[in-house]
């Protein structure tokens, strides 16, 4: 059963920086490229950015240079490091896993305002 588990959001000021984290199970971590979604009320679902299993990572421009993913396979985990956060940057962060089907997690909201 592949479970998706996210963690991590929470309110942050303009500048400031969260931390998400998550949680995989029931596949073969290792082998799948993992991404992060988030999406906003009014807008589309956005990926933000992906991670290759060898750790090779993808971003949309609009996060280049202030976000980080980054994964550890020995505890099946996918982190998603936001810094220098805006207040476009609040949306519900949803982790993402394609394997015979796509697979998302519960989401983790990130509210960044003064």
């Amino acid at each position: 059963q592949v479970q998706l588990v996210e963690s991590g959001g929470g309110l942050a000021q303009p500048g400031g920086s969260l931390r998400l984290s998550c949680a995989a199970s029931g596949f073969y971590f290792r082998g799948f490229l993992m991404g992060w979604y988030r999406q906003a009320p009014g807008k589309q679902r956005e990926l933000v950015a992906t991670i290759s299993p060898s750790g090779v990572a993808t971003y949309v421009d609009s996060v280049k240079g202030r976000f980080t993913i980054s994964r550890d396979n020995t505890k099946n985990t996918v982190d998603l490091q936001m810094n220098s956060l805006k207040p476009e940057d609040t949306a519900v962060y949803v982790c993402n896993v394609r394997v015979l089907n796509s697979y998302w997690g519960q989401g983790t909201q990130v509210t960044v305002s003064a």
